[in-house]
Order: structure tokens, then sequence, then C-alpha cells
């Protein structure tokens, strides 16, 4: 264990492939125009300065969208090649038509597909470079974990081949099947087998050991940290993997893990979200008003009966609220009782798959925005009933009314389809992530996320 681990973490992945794009974008622009027949963009022109911080907030912000600076999407060819071609097209179509502060359309309808060949055939080329040159192995995260294996098993499995970490090795009381690097945990001196420099992280869980087995641990993880090698509980290592809270954290010490944002209290914060929220309000019903004849039109062929349906929910505090949807389901869907919507459910009509898919059926909770009654962002609100029977099953299920239902949230975004009350404790744990981190910039990401879901037709 004598090499050197050099390593990108997943933010400065995320930062080295912004940066080169707008790079690339820049020169192959700058190239194009001194060397081949482009005159869309003169950089001898005094607003060259304008024109190119245009295009790259352009090209970020659709990036985003069509999951470009998505890491997995990164290490795909077929992938690549998708997102960077419709981030190109969607750039070049809002900036071309962007009034002013843009450069005026060339007579020569050509040098616009000239301008979409240039800012998407280079960026193909640099990013399939960067799959060969930083998805090796030598770049990815050198890490160690400490644990009793039924803990690590599933985590291990789950990093195996993520692109982002070499398992070295893990000392548990017992080996884990098709992992390697077990280690002894009665056995092994963590301090002389774990060298600073090749290994980047150790990752601790003392749940489950004896109270001998922890004291000797804790003396080795102090002469580690002295010599410079990063530890972090297995937990902290859990959150930022998965983007929720453990499910260690839903205990008696909740309150020592899980707290409000400062942002809950922050009044500028507060001020901008319900400033958004009635600004984005009235911009959706202002699209819906106009497409409201083609709804019904839909609505009559492939799911006859009424368009709109009201239905009672918990909101901030616990208080009532009537939520207004677009109907997806057949009428009297719920003859027998009410059950949690599933993944293919049967009962979904052939245009309010449609609806789904497309988050269609959503909208009119924009009036819902209006009133106060919810969010663009936070959990989605539960009906009475169902709250009720999972506040009793998960004690900690109220948590997530302390703030404002959302028409999009994390756990909606990461986490659609929950249909038992395993799976609605891992939508709570998203939810309770996003309750603590609360803030402008993972408000951001959600709606980036809502606008790829409903893009790709990913919705529930």
């Amino acid at each position: 264990m004598n090499n050197t681990s050099t390593y990108y973490n997943i933010s400065e992945r995320k930062f080295l492939l912004r940066i080169v794009d707008i790079i690339v974008v820049g020169a192959s622009l700058f190239a194009a125009s001194k060397y081949l027949n482009f005159t869309y963009l003169d950089f001898l022109n005094d607003n060259i300065f304008i024109w190119l911080l245009l295009l790259g907030f352009y090209y970020l912000i659709f990036g985003e969208v069509f999951q470009l600076y998505n890491l997995n999407v990164s290490n795909n060819r077929y992938l690549i090649v998708r997102s960077v071609t419709l981030t190109a097209f969607a750039t070049t179509i809002f900036y071309v038509f962007t009034p002013f502060i843009s450069p005026e359309l060339p007579t020569n309808r050509l040098q616009i597909v000239y301008f979409f060949l240039i800012i998407s055939a280079p960026i193909i080329i640099w990013r399939f470079l960067y799959t060969w040159l930083v998805f090796s192995p030598k770049y990815f995260k050198n890490v160690v974990f400490i644990g009793k294996s039924d803990r690590l098993e599933k985590m291990l499995h789950n990093i195996k081949n993520d692109n982002f970490h070499n398992l070295i090795s893990y000392v548990s009381d017992k080996e884990i099947d098709n992992i390697n690097g077990f280690q002894d945990i009665l056995s092994t001196k963590l301090s002389s087998s774990v060298k600073k420099g090749f290994i980047s992280e150790v990752i601790v869980s003392k749940v489950g050991f004896s109270k001998e087995i922890i004291n000797s641990l804790n003396k080795d993880l102090i002469l580690l940290f002295e010599k410079g090698v990063n530890i972090i509980s297995f937990e902290s290592f859990y959150e930022d993997i998965t983007a929720r809270v453990p499910k260690e954290y839903l205990d008696h010490n909740f309150y020592k893990y899980i707290n409000f944002s400062k942002n809950n209290e922050n009044r500028f914060y507060l001020f901008w979200v319900r400033f958004l929220d009635i600004l984005i309000s009235f911009f959706g019903l202002t699209i819906f008003i106009c497409i409201i004849p083609f709804l019904i039109i839909g609505n009559l062929i492939g799911s006859r009966g009424p368009l709109f349906y009201t239905q009672e929910r918990v909101g901030e505090n616990g208080n009532l609220f009537k939520i207004y949807k677009l109907r997806s389901m057949i009428k009297n869907a719920e003859k027998n009782g009410a059950v949690w919507a599933e993944k293919n459910d049967s009962r979904i009509t052939s245009f309010g798959k449609f609806l789904r898919n497309t988050r269609l059926d959503e909208v009119p909770q924009f009036f819902n925005i209006l009133k106060g009654e919810m969010s663009i962002i936070g959990p989605r609100p539960e009906r009475p009933n169902f709250v009720n029977d999972l506040e009793e099953k998960i004690p900690f299920y109220a948590i997530r009314h302390v703030v404002r239902p959302g028409l999009t949230g994390w756990a909606q975004v990461n986490y659609p389809y929950a249909s038992t009350i395993e799976e609605q404790e891992i939508k709570l744990r998203y939810d309770l992530y996003y309750i603590k981190e609360r803030n402008s910039f993972l408000d951001f990401k959600i709606l980036i996320k809502t606008i790829t879901t409903v893009l790709y037709f990913r919705g529930q």
C-alpha cells in the first residue's frame, strides 16, 4: 500500500465537466470564426462578452435539464451523445431567438446549423476522452470500511461498480459474498495496515460491536487520524451517497441528527420562495388555461368522465385542505377503499397515463399554491387516512408536516413509487433530508430533476 491515491470526488468531477464544456464551446466557436466560414459570432464585436456569457448560461442550464452533468450519464457513450445533442439543440433554439442580447439572425440560415454542430461535436469528442481518462480506477476514491457485515453488505455491493470508489478492504466480523478485501476485526491492526496517501477515507460503523472491540478500534482510529487519514461515520457516508437520512437517525435520539435547516427561519429565503411560488403558479395556470381544450378532448377519448377532481390532503402542521387534480384513474377507482397508487396501476386510464407521465395531472395544484396551501417544492401531501396509518407504523412520519407540502419534492424526484410501509419509510427519509438541508441550491436541483422527469416522461 505505498501507491499514491489521486482521485476526483463527485463535486470536482461535475465542476471539471462544466468548466471544460464551456472552454471547449468557446474555443471551438473562436476557431470556427477564425479558420472556417462561420460568421454568426464575430469575436471582434464589442458585444462578444455578453454573447458568450448568454451562451454559457443557456448551455449550463440545458445541460442540467438534459442530464449532461449526471455522472452516470457521463460514463455511457450513447447517453453522452443523446444529452449533448439535446443540450446543443435547446441552446441553439433559445440562443438564436433571444432578442437584443444575442447576435442578429444571419441571412444565411446554414450558419445556425454550423452553430449547432460547433457546440455539439467537439463536446462529444471531449466527453469520450473524459470517459477514457477520468473513469479509470486510479482516479477513484480508495476507501476502507469498518463495521458488522450485515450492516455493510448492501452498501459494499452498491459501491462495488459505481465508478467513484475503490474498495481496498473491509474490516468486519465475517466475509461478505462476492466482496473482496475482507479483514477480520479481531486480528487486524488498522494503524499499520492503512497507509496515508493510498487510502482516501475510512468509513466506520461501531453498531453491534462489543465494548472491548470498540475501545480497541478507537485507539487505532486516533492513530489514523493523527496520520491525516480522513475518518467519517457510516451514517455520514450513507447520507452523502444516497441523499437521504439513514434509518438509524429515526430513533429516540433523532434530534441529534435531524434539525431544521437554518433557512426555515430565514425571512429572505422564505420571501423568495413565496415570490417564486406565486410567479410560477401564475405562469403555470396561464399555460394550463391555454391547453384545457386539448385536455377536454383527450379526456373524452381516453378517460370518459369528469376532467377534474378534488381530494383531502394533510398540509403544513397537520392542517387539512382540498387538493385539485386532473383525473387520471377510472371512475369509482376506490369503491373498495383507498389504496396507494402503484407502478403500472390497472386503474389508470390510457389518457390518465399520459397525464401522469407528463405530470399534467398535477398542474391544477398551482391554484393550491396561490392560496398558500402548498409550495412549488416540499414533501408531497398525503391523504389523512394514509397519514394516520403511517404515523402509527412510522413514528417519525409526522415530522414531514413541519414545512408546507409541495407540487414536487426531493422524495418525489428520487423515489417516486411507494406502495408498502418500507418504501414509505424510504420516501420519508428523503423528505427529512430535504427538511434538514433545505436551501436554494437544493430547490434548484429539485426543479431541474422535475423538468427532466417531465421531458423524459418518467412521471408516476
